[in-house]
């Protein structure tokens, strides 16, 4: 199996990401997040108050990480990511909940409108476009992570 087919079975059978954000001061924070993926895009939908997305506002730089917990010590697989993220424009919303949306009905979860994810809505929607990532080798070598293919 090459890094990248092992990078997609990660991704396909785990259905939230840890988030990584910092302040502006640099400090840490991390968040698991139900997500929906495009490609080398992940949505998901948060309050803007919420700290990951408070920090997302002053450091669009983040750090994804996807596996699977429920595995054997030693038989972990996960997937990597350095991403650039924020609120998904007003322009490209529409295609963003779409996308949302056709995980969330694939997951038996509803859909989205617009309307709840913008206006006097409590909620936006995010998205983290990757520009870097690794998937963690399967060998039972040491911890190594593979780098992926350039999106």
């Amino acid at each position: 199996m090459t890094e990248e087919q092992q990078a997609e079975r990660v991704l396909a059978g785990t259905r939230y990401l840890v988030l990584s954000t910092a302040d502006a001061d640099g400090n840490p924070w991390a968040t698991p997040v139900w997500y929906a993926r495009d490609g080398q895009r992940f949505f998901w939908v948060s309050r803007p108050s919420a700290r990951h997305s408070a920090n997302l506002e002053v450091r669009t730089e983040a750090a994804l990480v996807v596996f699977d917990s429920q595995v054997p010590v030693g038989g972990a697989s996960a997937y990597y990511a350095k991403a650039a993220a924020g609120q998904v424009a007003p322009d490209d919303l529409a295609e963003g909940i779409a996308i949302f949306n056709a995980e969330s009905e694939a997951q038996g979860i509803g859909t989205w409108g617009l309307d709840r994810v913008t206006g006097g809505s409590e909620f936006r929607l995010y998205c983290a476009t990757v520009t870097e990532s690794w998937v963690l080798a399967e060998d039972g070598g040491p911890d190594r992570r593979l780098p992926l293919a350039t999106p």
